[in-house]
């Protein structure tokens, strides 16, 4: 294995968490399917709801860990930003405008990626401070209500306001800064914090292979899920 090989070697406990966080994504929106399609699963674990409303978050974190290893920000944020696109069209053709996407977690990340230039050469003390910052900001902004539709981005929602996916700027933008001050410093060397772990066994290829497709994944876990749950539905 030459030096470009070892330099280069991705950080096999990242994308296994990235994976494992895409699973679960699939779960809950399986779980919301089943629920909505033929009215069961109503009372759900505990687990399941902890995953439901924090998963989201823990990736966001994730993702800002992750953007300080790689290069391509701006690219992979366009990508990512055209997949957000694809959701917000599909979900107004197919669902009712309760469920439509306007702000959802790859709008989110799409926005973080692109902008994270502007303060990427900050401290990392500095970035942590204005991450947690934002991330109380907008967990205050939640608990209030404005007059304006056009707000709802910033996390500034009116009582009508309603989504299917909803990931504001605020606070979300604040735990991916928290995520960034990980990635410059406890993964500063950008190598794995986990050397002796056999990362070749089945399970963990597996979460991996899951982690480093989960935007593809993401874009078609949906469409799969809802029209098989529709499919036996009409059979029934």
């Amino acid at each position: 294995m030459n030096e470009h090989t070892i330099k280069n070697k991705r950080i096999w406990e990242l994308d296994v968490f990235r994976g494992f966080c895409i699973l679960c994504v699939i779960v809950v929106h399986l779980v919301f399917d089943i629920q909505t399609i033929f009215g069961l699963l109503d009372n759900m674990p505990p687990l399941y709801v902890f995953i439901q409303e924090y998963g989201g978050t823990l990736f966001v974190i994730l993702s800002g860990i992750c953007v300080t290893l790689g290069s391509r920000n701006i690219k992979r944020g366009l990508i990512v930003a055209g997949g957000a696109v694809i959701i917000t069209a599909v979900t107004v053709l197919i669902f009712e405008p309760e469920l439509h996407i306007w702000f959802g977690i790859l709008h989110l990340l799409a926005f973080c990626m692109l902008t994270y230039g502007i303060y990427k050469k900050l401290p990392p003390v500095l970035t942590l401070i204005i991450g947690v910052t934002f991330a109380i900001t907008g967990l205050y902004f939640d608990k209030i209500y404005v007059d304006s539709p056009y707000l709802f981005i910033l996390g500034l929602k009116s009582r009508s306001f309603s989504a299917g996916d909803y990931f504001p700027i605020l606070p979300y933008l604040g735990f991916f800064m928290i995520g960034t001050f990980i990635g410059k410093t406890v993964y500063k060397e950008k190598k794995t914090l986990f050397p002796r772990v056999n990362e070749s066994c089945l399970l963990l290829r597996f979460l991996s292979w899951c982690g480093r497709h989960s935007f593809f994944i993401y874009l078609i876990h949906q469409p799969v899920l809802y029209g098989a749950c529709m499919l036996i539905a009409a059979s029934l």
